[in-house]
C-alpha cells in the first residue's frame, strides 16, 4: 500500500505523457532517413554503448549496409555545449559527452553527432534542415542510429531496439524511486526488437523461453554476451610493463561496475577501488586521490573504464607518473552465436523495408 502511494505520482506522470503522444495531442515526427533507436526502460547499466558499437560493426560488415553512410546521434549527456555538433575524435568529453566521443574514436569513419533536439539532429544529418548545423562531413546520412531515444517520443524511429540487463530483468524491478525503472515496464512491449544483454556465454533454450514468457513480448528477441578485451593505455605514455603487475587500483564512474570488478579480481589483487557517480566529471581533487593511492602502491597498475578514460583525459596536469600506469578495460558486446547475429540483421532489414 505504501509502495503504491510512493510510486503513484511518477506512474501517473508517465501514463499521461505517453497518452498525449499516443492520442496525437503531442506531435510525433519521423526522420527523413531510416532511423534505429537503441534504448531501455531503466536507469543506466544495460550496456547501450557496447550494443551501439556492436550494431555499427555488424552493419558495416553486412552487404546491405557496407559502404553506406551510417551516423550516430546522441543527446551528449554531460557535455557543457549546446545545440548540434559533429563529434571530432580530437575533441573532449566536455564538448560532446563521454559516450559519443568513445564511439567516434573507435569508428573514425562513422559520423557521430550530438543534439538535445533529436528531430532537428536527424534533419541536419540527412541534409533536410533549413537551420543547418556545425557539420564537418558533407555526406548526408543513409541511416541514423539514435542513442537512448526510446523515451524521446517526439521522434518515432523506424526500429525501436530496447535493452534489458539479464541480471536485472524489468519484470522483477520497480519504478523510481523504489526501483531502477524510469519508464513503465510494459512499454518494453512497444519495442520492435528486445535485446537481453550481459547474458552467460551459454544460455539454454529453456532459460531463453522463460525470459520470453516473463516479458510477455511477441516481437524479435535476441541475447548478447559481454566480453572484456586486453587492457589498453589511456595515454600515449602508457607503460605496458604495469599490465603484468599483481596489484591493481581501480577507479570507476559508471552505473554498474560490479562485473568489471569481478573480472579484474580474477587476475589482480584489487588494493583500492575509488568509486564515483555515473558520468562523473573528474576534478583536480579526484586526481590527487588517485595519485595518493598510486603512491601507496607504487607497482600497481591503475585501471578504469572506457567511458571514464574519455573524461579523465580532459583533466589537466595529470602527473606523468600516473599517465604511464593508467589503463582502460575495453568492453565488447556480441550475440551468443553467428546464427543469432544473422537473424538480427534479417529482422532489421524486415523492419526497415520500405524506407
Amino acid at each position: 500500500m505504501i509502495d503504491s502511494i510512493i510510486l503513484a505520482p511518477y506512474y501517473w506522470t508517465l501514463r499521461l505523457r505517453h497518452l498525449l503522444y499516443d492520442k496525437g495531442v503531442k506531435k510525433v515526427h519521423r526522420s527523413p532517413v531510416p532511423a534505429i533507436s537503441i534504448g531501455n526502460v531503466t536507469v543506466g547499466g544495460t550496456g547501450k554503448t557496447p550494443v551501439t558499437e556492436m550494431l555499427i560493426r555488424r552493419l558495416k560488415a553486412h552487404p546491405s549496409w557496407s559502404g553506406r553512410n551510417i551516423a550516430v546521434l546522441s543527446r551528449g549527456y554531460g557535455r557543457k555545449t549546446k545545440g548540434f555538433l559533429e563529434v571530432n575524435a580530437d575533441g573532449s568529453a566536455v564538448q560532446y559527452g563521454d559516450e559519443p566521443l568513445q564511439i567516434k574514436r573507435k569508428f573514425p569513419d562513422v559520423t557521430v553527432s550530438v543534439d538535445k533536439d533529436r528531430v532537428e539532429g536527424c534533419n541536419i544529418l540527412s541534409g533536410c534542415s533549413e537551420a543547418g548545423g556545425t557539420r564537418m562531413s558533407g555526406q548526408d546520412a543513409d541511416l541514423i542510429i539514435l542513442d537512448d531515444a526510446f523515451q524521446y517520443r517526439r521522434l518515432k524511429a523506424d526500429v525501436d531496439i530496447v535493452l534489458m540487463d539479464y541480471g536485472r530483468p524489468v519484470y522483477k524491478d520497480h519504478l523510481l524511486p523504489l526501483g531502477r525503472l524510469r519508464d513503465l515496464p510494459r512499454r518494453i512491449r512497444k519495442a520492435d526488437i528486445v535485446i537481453v544483454t550481459k547474458c552467460p556465454a551459454y544460455l539454454d533454450e529453456w532459460r531463453q523461453g522463460m525470459i520470453t514468457e516473463n516479458l510477455g513480448f511477441n516481437g524479435d528477441l535476441f541475447f548478447t554476451k559481454t566480453s572484456y578485451e586486453p587492457l589498453a593505455p589511456v595515454f600515449a605514455e602508457g607503460d605496458q610493463r604495469y599490465v603484468h603487475s599483481q596489484r591493481l587500483i581501480l577507479f570507476s564512474g559508471i552505473a554498474n561496475d560490479t562485473p568489471m570488478y569481478r573480472y579484474l579480481g580474477d587476475t589482480y589483487r584489487i588494493v583500492r577501488h575509488l568509486k564515483f557517480g555515473d558520468h562523473h566529471r573528474f576534478t583536480a581533487s579526484d586526481i590527487r586521490k588517485i595519485e595518493k593511492a598510486a603512491e601507496k602502491y607504487p607497482t600497481a597498475v591503475i585501471v578504469t573504464t572506457e567511458k571514464d578514460s574519455q573524461r579523465i583525459a580532459d583533466c589537466r596536469n595529470i602527473p606523468a607518473s600516473l599517465k604511464e600506469r593508467m589503463f582502460k578495460l575495453p568492453i565488447r558486446a556480441d550475440f551468443l552465436s553467428e546464427e543469432e547475429a544473422e537473424k538480427f540483421i534479417s529482422a532489421l532489414d524486415r523492419h526497415l523495408c520500405g524506407r
